[in-house]
């Protein structure tokens, strides 16, 4: 990935773009995490903070813990980036799933897997639907 991808909150208040190649692209399994999203991991793709820049909007910052600073849209409030100088100096980690093409930045490698809830290593095993399945 050479060009510039963009992306955005859910209602469309707060937009953002990216130029470069990430440092790293992660799926998250830390509590912090899994909490900030309500869900059982977040998916990360880390860039220079020079090659980052909110293009609309306002983003709201969280500090969820110490000097992690979580960016969301005040409006709807999707979680966009997250910002921690102590442990990513430099760097903006952006949830690759508010890109306008998620499929542009797939995941290369899980961390923070000491936290991962245990039922996640059966998720293969699951029965998968196009769509939510009819009822009965």
């Amino acid at each position: 990935m050479d060009g510039t991808l963009t992306g955005g909150c859910q209602c469309g208040a707060v937009r953002y773009a990216v130029r470069g190649e990430p440092t790293h692209v992660s799926i998250c399994h830390c509590a912090d995490c899994r909490k900030s999203a309500g869900a059982p991991m977040v998916a990360w793709a880390s860039f220079p903070k020079a090659m980052f820049a909110v293009t609309k909007g306002e983003p709201r910052a969280f500090n969820s813990s110490g000097t992690a600073f979580r960016h969301f849209c005040p409006v709807c409030g999707t979680g966009l980036y997250y910002v921690n100088e102590a442990v990513l100096p430099g760097l903006v980690d952006i949830q690759t799933a508010t890109l306008d093409d998620p499929d542009a930045l797939p995941p290369r490698l899980h961390v923070q897997t000491a936290e991962k809830i245990g039922w996640m290593d059966s998720m293969g095993a699951l029965a998968q639907f196009e769509r939510f399945p009819a009822a009965g």
